[in-house]
């Protein structure tokens, strides 16, 4: 019989931003008593994104988010009221997650494997990972593209006046894993103190 300390359990997640090439991918450990709410927010800091737009998960035929009258709210589920769990328990394995309808970053996120949850550990924790994620209000994946060749080449018409919107240098293969660490564990003090989660 397992010891009652080993009954919580974390899933190893891979999120990836889809179409990217080379990919931007990030593996994470989570509780699996997480809600989506918070898994949102995860991702945010996983990835790197500001938290400055709307969000929705596509699970099957169920959408989960934050539902905004100046959208298309009708049948959003409110995500602090789906916990990750329940989507294991449905068998879900692989969903998506959009951030920002207007640049429409879509990510896939898989379920790698469920493993018991160590008596204190805290979680969220980045496991893995490659890549930066594009600027936020760069323009979709083809905007980003636009940035990245005007970012890497100094003679470019662009290059000035880019390198001045983003705030300095730009460099695609370096995803800053000390900010992602750091934010994932205000995430997992916070809820170690049973607090909400916020805003990164």
């Amino acid at each position: 019989m397992a010891p009652a300390a080993l009954t919580a359990t974390a899933v190893r997640l891979r999120i990836t931003l889809k179409g990217s090439k080379p990919a931007i991918w990030r593996e994470v450990l989570v509780p699996t008593s997480m809600t989506m709410q918070t898994l949102h927010q995860t991702i945010q800091a996983a990835m790197g994104w500001w938290d400055a737009h709307l969000f929705e998960f596509d699970v099957g035929d169920e959408r989960i988010g934050m539902p905004d009258p100046d959208w298309d709210a009708a049948g959003v589920t409110p995500a602090r009221r789906v916990k990750l769990a329940s989507l294991l328990r449905r068998g879900v394995h692989r969903f998506t997650y959009l951030y920002d309808f207007g640049d429409h970053w879509e990510h896939l996120i898989e379920i790698k494997r469920e493993i018991p949850l160590l008596p204190g550990e805290e979680v969220p924790i980045l496991l893995a990972g490659e890549r930066r994620c594009p600027p936020e209000d760069v323009g979709s994946l083809s905007g980003f593209e636009d940035f990245l060749d005007a970012m890497a080449d100094p003679s470019h018409p662009e290059h000035e006046a880019t390198t001045t919107w983003y705030g300095g240098p730009f460099d695609p293969t370096d995803m800053d894993e000390p900010r992602i660490s750091g934010n994932l564990a205000a995430i997992a003090r916070r809820r170690q103190r049973g607090k909400p989660t916020r805003r990164l």
